[in-house]
């Protein structure tokens, strides 16, 4: 697979998640999607960040905790400019926390947050391009905004990134590729012939209404939504909403051990009919 290009500027990219103990939540996440991992840092490094992989493929990371820094997963978004990103987004009213820097020689970054406080990295890409497998069972396919300001939410990533809220909500989504074909002509045809990972286009972003604090969300594809629940639990996790079906997709909503939240989901295009176009989507 080529290394150029995977994705285009404006679509996330990577996800990792900052952890009190990396090494407990190494044992987690292997023992749960069954990923293997290694230590990028220099062995002198008190921090450690662990790429973790399937298949050869990077799938995610799981990183020491910064001073100051919550427990979660973090999502990255693809940039052609970070510094010049960060610009924009307190142009159009959110807040650079960390300011761009080089992260070695993999890329540069910047850790921002929106108007309502949901916190987000951008990526400008070196020799790190992004996760390489996606959309398979043990694979990010699925990165989320909850917030309870949708409005304000279109405006800010609009002026950032481009981006649009499409009318009628998420379960009007047919497939994200065609949404990207009809923005950006030639999206389907560019990613294959950069070797974009497979259905790399059905990777999403959408925003999800919600009361209390604006936040990022990432979702795990699984084969078994139901045995993913168990097993988190029988490794110290907590299953904070039991498997449901909802619109393409048996769900289930789990905490780590040290408390980061993410969504396991399998897809089952049968339940697409649970929600007509058009309902509103919601979130716990």
């Amino acid at each position: 697979m080529s290394n150029q290009d995977r994705y285009i500027p404006g679509v996330p990219c990577w996800v990792d998640t900052t952890q009190p103990d990396p090494e407990a939540a190494v044992a987690f996440y292997g023992a749960l999607f069954g990923w293997q991992f290694e230590d990028v840092m220099p062995p002198e490094s008190p921090a450690r960040y662990f790429v973790a992989r399937l298949g050869g493929g990077d799938v995610a990371a799981v990183s020491s905790l910064p001073e100051g820094s919550k427990t979660a997963w973090n999502t990255y978004i693809w940039v052609a400019d970070a510094d010049e990103t960060a610009a924009k987004v307190r142009d159009a009213g959110g807040s650079v926390l960390s300011e761009p820097m080089d992260v070695g020689e993999a890329g540069r970054m910047a850790v921002c947050a929106d108007p309502a406080g949901a916190a987000f990295s951008i990526w400008q890409p070196n020799r790190h391009r992004g996760a390489t497998v996606v959309n398979e069972p043990g694979s990010l396919n699925f990165n989320d905004l909850h917030t309870s300001d949708a409005e304000g939410a279109r405006a800010f990533y609009g002026a950032v990134f481009g981006w649009d809220l499409l009318s009628g909500g998420m379960w009007a989504l047919p497939a994200y590729g065609d949404f990207l074909e009809a923005r950006t002509p030639g999206t389907r045809e560019r990613v294959a012939e950069f070797g974009g990972p497979p259905r790399f286009e059905e990777v999403v972003a959408t925003l999800l209404r919600i009361d209390g604090p604006a936040r990022w969300g990432v979702t795990f594809a699984v084969e078994d939504a139901d045995a993913t629940a168990a097993r988190a639990t029988e490794l110290g996790g907590t299953v904070l909403i039991a498997p449901v079906d909802a619109p393409w997709v048996r769900t289930t909503v789990i905490a780590d051990p040290a408390g980061a939240v993410f969504t396991a989901s399998k897809f089952v295009p049968e339940n697409r009919d649970l929600a007509p176009a058009g309902s509103a989507a919601s979130s716990a």
